[in-house]
C-alpha cells in the first residue's frame, strides 16, 4: 500500500479566494477570470437544498459558519448550492417556514438540531433560510453558484421523474423563466454569488436539441439582462453527458464574456465498464469521448465546469476508485473548473430514508469531520490552477502527477531517489523530443536503474535508460529500458518512493488495476516553491563550471 501524507489543510492559503479575487468574474476564451483579467478557478462543492425539507442540508447538524468554514479549510473556494423551482414559484411550499416544513414530513428529531445550531433560521421563510445560507457563505469568503436542480423538491434524477425536459410535468418553460426571473433579481448584487446554472440533468423521452436552443438561450438572456455581472451556467442533454450539439450550431446571445458550459462526469456514467473492462482501455475510450461530448468546448473558447463529478469515499468501489484516478488525470492536463458531489454526509430525508448517509459526501455523517482524508488529499491536487490569463509567473513546465494520491514527484536531493510529495513543493520538468524527462535547466533527467530500484536523476541522458515514452491507452504509463532491454515502468513502493517495475494492466486484463503506476504530465506555469536551475548548483564558488557542458545531452 502507499503511504498517504495529508497536505490538504494548507490549501486555503493558496486558493484564489473570494476575499482576494477581484469581482465580478467573466470569461477569456477557455478560462474563467476576475475583474483585473487574473484566472479564478472554480474549485467547487456541491451542497444540496432541493430535496422535499428545501432546506440546505446539515443545519441540523452544525451551524452555518461552522460549515461554511469547513468548506474553506478543505480547499474548496466555491459552493454550487442546488435551489427547486417551485422554492418561488409554487405558494403553498414558499409560504412554509423552516419549522413547518419538516413538521409537515416528521422530521421533529431535525427541528430540534437547527434550534440548537442555527435558532435564527427556524421560523423564517424557506427562501429566506436560503438566502441566509448564501449570506454565511459570502460572509466566509466562498463564492456561490445558485443550481437550479429540479422543479419538484425531491432526488435527482431519472428519465421519467416529470423535471427532465422543458413540458414535462413539473418542467413548464415560462415557470421556470419565472424562477429564474426571481432567482436572478433577489440576488442581483449579492456579494460572492458569481453564477447561477440554468437547469441541472436535461434527460428523458422529450429532449431534443432544438428545444434546447429555445429555452436555453431564452433564459440565458432572461438572467443576464437582470444581473450582468454574473456567469450563466448552461447545462446539456443526457443527464449533462452530451454537449456535442454545440459544434455544429453555435449559440446566438446578445452578450459574451459570461457563459459557461457544464458536464457531468460520474464512474456510474459508463455502468460497470470500469470493473468490467481493462482500467487503461476504460480510461483511454472514456476520456475520448468526454472530449468529443464536452471538452472539444475549450478549443472553442468556452470554458468547461465539470459541475459534478465524485465517488463511493469509502473507497470500496472498484468501479468508482478506477474511475476516480482517469478523471482527476484528465482533470489536471486540462485544469478544468469543477464541482465535487458531494458536502453532505447525511440527508434529512431522502427517497424516503431519514438520515440517510452519503457515502458520496465529504463530511461524515454528523458533519463534524472528513469522511476520507485520502480522498480529499486527491482532490487536493486539481484545487489551485496550473495555468491561465495572469498566471505567467514562470515559463512553461511539467509538473509529473500521481492521480491515485493526489501527489507529485519531487526530490529531497540532487542524485538522491524521487518521490511522491505535495504537489505545491512540486519539481518543474520538461519532456522533450528525445523523450527525456529533464529538470528544469536541462542538466539532470530521470533514469531508470533496475527493475524494483528507485528512478534517479543523472547527467548522462543519452542512453536507453534515460529515455521516456508515454504508453497504454490512457496515456498515463511512463516506461523505459533497464541495461537488459526489459520494459518497466514508474511506479511508486510503500514509501512513496518512485521506482520501475514491471509494465501492468497495460491491455486485455480487467483484474489488475494500474493506478500506482499512472502518472500524467501537467502543463503549468505557477511559480514552485523549490524548482531552482541546477545549472547554477553545479558550478563552484568561483562560478566556475565544474562539469563540461559536453556530457549534458539536451
Amino acid at each position: 500500500m502507499i503511504r498517504r501524507f495529508i497536505f490538504f489543510n494548507l490549501l486555503p492559503l493558496l486558493l484564489c479566494l473570494s476575499s482576494a479575487t477581484a469581482l465580478p468574474l467573466s470569461t477569456d476564451s477557455r478560462w474563467i477570470v476576475d475583474e483585473n483579467g487574473v484566472r479564478v478557478k472554480l474549485a467547487c462543492i456541491n451542497w444540496v437544498t432541493h430535496l422535499e425539507v428545501v432546506v440546505a442540508e446539515g443545519l441540523s447538524k452544525q451551524p452555518v459558519d461552522d460549515i461554511s468554514n469547513k468548506i474553506l479549510s478543505m480547499g474548496f473556494n466555491c459552493v454550487r448550492l442546488t435551489w427547486p423551482l417551485y422554492l418561488v414559484t409554487n405558494e403553498t411550499l414558499g409560504s412554509l417556514t423552516v419549522r413547518q416544513s419538516f413538521q409537515g414530513l416528521g422530521l421533529v428529531e431535525a427541528i430540534v438540531g437547527i434550534q440548537a445550531n442555527n435558532p435564527s433560521i427556524i421560523d423564517l421563510p424557506l427562501i429566506n433560510a436560503y438566502q441566509a445560507v448564501v449570506s454565511s457563505l459570502a460572509n466566509n469568503n466562498v463564492m456561490i453558484i445558485l443550481d437550479n436542480h429540479i422543479s419538484k423538491p425531491g432526488w435527482c434524477c431519472s428519465n421519467f421523474d416529470g423535471n427532465g425536459f422543458f413540458g414535462d410535468k413539473y418542467f413548464d418553460p415560462d415557470l421556470w423563466i419565472t424562477g429564474l426571473t426571481k432567482i436572478a433579481t433577489m440576488f442581483n448584487g449579492v456579494p460572492n454569488v458569481i453564477g447561477m446554472s440554468l437547469r441541472n440533468e436535461l434527460r428523458g423521452p422529450k429532449q431534443n436539441v432544438n428545444d434546447w436552443y429555445t429555452y436555453m438561450q431564452r433564459g440565458a438572456e432572461v438572467v443576464h439582462s437582470i444581473n450582468p455581472n454574473i456567469l450563466v451556467i448552461l447545462s446539456g442533454l443526457s443527464f449533462d453527458l452530451d454537449l456535442s450539439f454545440i459544434s455544429k450550431r453555435p449559440l446566438n446571445l446578445t452578450f459574451t464574456k459570461k457563459i459557461v458550459f457544464e458536464a457531468h462526469w460520474y464512474g456510474f456514467s459508463d455502468g460497470s465498464a470500469w470493473v468490467s473492462g481493462n482500467p487503461n482501455e476504460v480510461c483511454g475510450r472514456v476520456a475520448d469521448k468526454m472530449m468529443r461530448n464536452s471538452g472539444f468546448l475549450l478549443k472553442q473558447g468556452y470554458p468547461l465546469f465539470i459541475s459534478e463529478f465524485g465517488g463511493d469515499q469509502r473507497g470500496t468501489n472498484v468501479n468508482d476508485n478506477r474511475y476516480l484516478n482517469c478523471f482527476l488525470g484528465v482533470a489536471a492536463e486540462h485544469d478544468l473548473d469543477w464541482a465535487l458531489w458531494a458536502l453532505q454526509g447525511s440527508y434529512y430525508l431522502r427517497e424516503g430514508v431519514v438520515g440517510l448517509n452519503e457515502y458520496y459526501g465529504t463530511l461524515d455523517w454528523n458533519w463534524c469531520g472528513v469522511r476520507n482524508s485520502s480522498f480529499l488529499q486527491k482532490v487536493s491536487a486539481i484545487q489551485s490552477p496550473y495555468q491561465g490569463p495572469g498566471l505567467s509567473e514562470t515559463d512553461a513546465y511539467k509538473v509529473i502527477l500521481h492521480p491515485s494520491t493526489g501527489l507529485c514527484v519531487v526530490r529531497k536531493s540532487m542524485f538522491g531517489p524521487l518521490e511522491l510529495g505535495s504537489c505545491t513543493k512540486s519539481e518543474a520538468w520538461s519532456y522533450t523530443s528525445q523523450k527525456n524527462i529533464l529538470l528544469k535547466g536541462g542538466l539532470l533527467c530521470v533514469q531508470t536503474d533496475e527493475e524494483g530500484k528507485p528512478a534517479k536523476l543523472s547527467l548522462f541522458c543519452s542512453d536507453s535508460k534515460s529515455k521516456w515514452d508515454i504508453i497504454s491507452d490512457s496515456k498515463m504509463h511512463l516506461s523505459s529500458k533497464v541495461s537488459n532491454g526489459k520494459t518497466v515502468c514508474l511506479d511508486v513502493d510503500s514509501n512513496n518512493t518512485i521506482i520501475t517495475s514491471s509494465c501492468k494492466c497495460l491491455n486485455r486484463d480487467n483484474n489488475c488495476d494500474p493506478a500506482s503506476q499512472w502518472f500524467k504530465l501537467v502543463d503549468s506555469t505557477r511559480r514552485t516553491t523549490t524548482t531552482k536551475s541546477w545549472s547554477n548548483s553545479i558550478m563552484n564558488s568561483h562560478g566556475q563550471e565544474l562539469l563540461p557542458s559536453a556530457v549534458i545531452a539536451m
